[in-house]
């Protein structure tokens, strides 16, 4: 009764179209262009290749999807706006204007896009420093993306928390300690489920990560308290510039969960993305407890800005991996082949994506920093600060409540 009502509620599930306005906001690898027919004149149906899922104590994900055209309309968007996001980062941070620690998600933006498409704004999401397409997906504009890249004002975070530290609703981040968000996520799912809710937490982590003790600690609290939370675990190959599988005895990640259900998902496939993430919600909301999910994906740049990503990988496997699993033009060969847009119409959403990013970065490039003096706010939520902290020395102590 479960596994179809899991189903049931995959087969149905369904996002809201979302404004692109400036201020509005391959193994498993193969990414074979699937079938797909027009059940009306308003939704289309795809079908899914035999190695989209692989599940490990539970059974997968329906073989076929259907949703409203506007919705797969909006999915390619999506993944448009993210990518032409990052590219602005990128070009950014090359002229200096961002400066620090940037990580970009070039080549997995299905991951973001897919999972915002299967949950609610009132299910949580909690990730690692590479971030900033889960911050658009949740509702942050791009404009507060970039500003805050930069260090000005108007970003999401006022200009201090920079490429790895930033929020939205129910987006609790953006963490710089590997890691440590994992068992951060697992008592956010803790609270919905002492609430009541019927809500869900996405945990995400990396394959670098996945080796981390509190991961493992958190799977155990987790499947103990039986928490809806979802553990997702992005592995694009690469830890830094280790190859996973050099720093883990067991690659699928997948079934590391033990004693907790977890299935293995393309996730260079938007739709099976969605797909599995609505099944996993499904499941985790219902009582069951948590989940694991293995979003096979990769990379196309290097682990951060710093890094040029061709010492570990050949740039022939780069060239490849664009070539035959782009997540953003498999996906248009499957609008286009079913028969939802035309390449023409596509093509304009990507002259629209180009226009909104490019006007989000003048914007955010003329917003000022902030000022030296706000510094010291939100340190403390106002009438609890303590009475001083102390700067780098003595002399920069900063007194609080002081007229």
């Amino acid at each position: 009764m479960l596994r179809s009502a899991a189903l049931s509620a995959a087969r149905r599930v369904s996002a809201q179209p979302r404004t692109t306005a400036v201020l509005g906001k391959g193994a498993v690898f193969q990414a074979a262009r699937t079938m797909a027919s027009a059940a009306s004149s308003d939704t289309v149906t795809f079908e899914f290749g035999d190695k989209t899922f692989e599940g490990y104590n539970i059974d997968v994900p329906s073989s076929s999807i259907t949703l409203t055209k506007a919705d797969a309309i909006s999915l390619y968007r999506e993944m448009q706006m993210v990518r032409r996001l990052e590219m602005a980062a990128d070009s950014s941070y090359k002229h200096k204007l961002i400066r620090g620690f940037c990580h970009l998600c070039t080549g997995q933006e299905a991951v973001p896009v897919g999972i915002e498409g299967a949950i609610t704004k009132e299910d949580a999401i909690i990730t690692a420093y590479r971030c900033h397409g889960f911050t658009y997906m949740r509702g942050a504009a791009p404009v507060g993306i970039l500003a805050e890249l930069m260090g000005r004002k108007d970003g999401v975070s006022k200009g201090k928390g920079g490429s790895m530290h930033m929020y939205a609703p129910n987006f609790y981040g953006g963490n710089g300690i590997v890691g440590a968000q994992v068992p951060l996520g697992a008592g956010i799912a803790f609270a919905q489920k002492y609430n009541n809710e019927k809500t869900c937490t996405l945990a995400l982590y990396g394959d670098g990560a996945a080796n981390q003790g509190q991961v493992f600690e958190a799977y155990n609290m987790a499947k103990l308290w039986d928490l809806p939370v979802i553990f997702v675990c992005e592995n694009n190959k690469y830890g830094m510039g280790t190859a996973a599988g050099r720093a883990a005895a067991n690659t699928d990640y997948y079934t590391r969960g033990q004693y907790i259900p977890g299935i293995r998902v393309n996730g260079m496939d938007v739709l099976a993305v969605r797909q599995a993430v609505a099944y996993a919600r499904e499941y985790a909301t219902s009582g069951n407890g948590p989940l694991v999910l293995e979003m096979k994906t990769y990379r196309y740049g290097g682990h951060s800005m710093s890094d040029p990503g061709t010492t570990y990988r050949t740039r022939e496997e780069i060239q490849h991996m664009r070539s035959t699993s782009d997540p953003i033009t498999g996906y248009k060969h499957r609008l286009v082949d079913s028969g939802v847009a035309s390449e023409d119409e596509l093509k304009s959403i990507d002259k629209e994506a180009k226009k909104l990013i490019d006007e989000a970065l003048a914007t955010a490039k003329a917003t000022p920093e902030p000022a030296a003096s706000e510094l010291w706010d939100d340190v403390y939520v106002k009438g609890s600060e303590v009475p001083y902290l102390r700067g780098r020395v003595a002399e920069e102590t900063h007194y609080y409540n002081v007229d």
